[in-house]
């Protein structure tokens, strides 16, 4: 049997393991993004400052405001993402001699038609994820009155509350930025492929080496990629007036003439941390829980006992 599941279920536990250790960076590096005016005097100047002014104002509890939503949204993307990839992975394997590696391109491939399936699948968790995080810094704005209605409320509250105030355009809201960043886990898988590859001619490899090969993949994606990252938060948060987006372009224009290029950088460094520590901790856990997914597979008869193990 195919151990598609397996590594769904393997990666949906360990992306829910990394989200829980770097939630307050997930929560940072979003406020960071969606905030335009650095003058305030409420405003963050930088990651350190959003974690005295959090906790100043809102507590620790503050720092994990929309984890729920975050926990049950990374588990959904992850399963559905490592369940097509290992997919359209196993589909150009059986083309190959046994024990030949998949090319750049084949790996390209296959996370593009994984990432573009997760987003359309996912992208309402993760707008409702983001309005969950950013409404407290963004609390008496008019221009987030759809979120603010519901501020004290559960994930599904403020889902329901967009849904009937933006319809599900506001659901969707940023999906054309999301689309666009599925070159990131492109960039992140293939490097992880190419290097795993390369590594493992020479030895075996254990956690600490799939913990460095997540965060050297991870780094590398998010660098190139992280002016998305910022227009699609953007986008995702209710915009009115001259302020609203009406494409990605138009967001760039805007973002860049009225904050300059570094606009398009707002909270990197809370970002790659996060980024890096996520994929780190994700690769690692999913390593560790593949063997575990497996045996539950076999002892509820979802999948046959065989020798051996099948890791990717």
């Amino acid at each position: 049997m195919s151990d598609n599941i397996a590594h769904a279920l393997s990666g949906a536990g360990g992306g829910i393991v990394a989200m829980i250790l770097t939630y307050p960076l997930v929560n940072i590096s979003s406020r960071l993004q969606v905030q335009k005016n650095d003058n305030d005097k409420d405003a963050y100047k930088n990651t350190l400052d959003a974690l005295a002014k959090i906790i100043a104002k809102e507590g620790p509890k503050g720092l994990y405001s929309g984890l729920s939503s975050g926990i049950f949204g990374i588990a959904i993307t992850n399963g559905v993402y490592y369940y097509c990839y290992e997919a359209v992975k196993a589909i150009f394997e059986k083309t190959k001699p046994r024990g030949q590696s998949m090319s750049a391109s084949e790996s390209m491939l296959s996370g593009a038609i994984a990432g573009a399936t997760v987003v359309l699948a996912t992208h309402p968790i993760w707008t409702v994820n983001t309005r969950m995080t950013v409404r407290k810094g963004m609390e008496g704005d008019n221009s987030n009155k759809a979120t603010s209605k519901s501020s004290s409320s559960s994930a599904f509250a403020v889902g329901k509350s967009i849904l009937h105030h933006e319809g599900i355009a506001g659901l969707y809201a940023g999906v054309q930025a999301a689309l666009m960043l599925v070159i990131n886990p492109i960039i992140q898988y293939t490097v992880f492929e190419q290097l795993k590859s390369k590594i493992s001619k020479t030895r075996a490899l254990g956690s600490f080496d799939y913990f460095l090969l997540g965060a050297v993949s991870k780094l590398c994606a998010t660098g190139i990629t992280y002016p998305y990252i910022v227009v699609k938060s953007r986008m995702q948060v209710v915009q009115e007036g001259e302020e609203r987006y009406s494409s990605i372009i138009d967001a760039f224009k805007k973002i860049i003439s009225k904050e300059g290029i570094s606009g398009l950088y707002k909270g990197i460094h809370s970002k790659l941390l996060q980024s890096v520590l996520t994929a780190a901790f994700l690769f690692m856990a999913k390593e560790a829980l593949f063997d575990w997914a497996v045996w539950a597979l076999v002892l509820t008869g979802a999948r046959k006992a065989r020798i051996g193990s099948n890791k990717a």
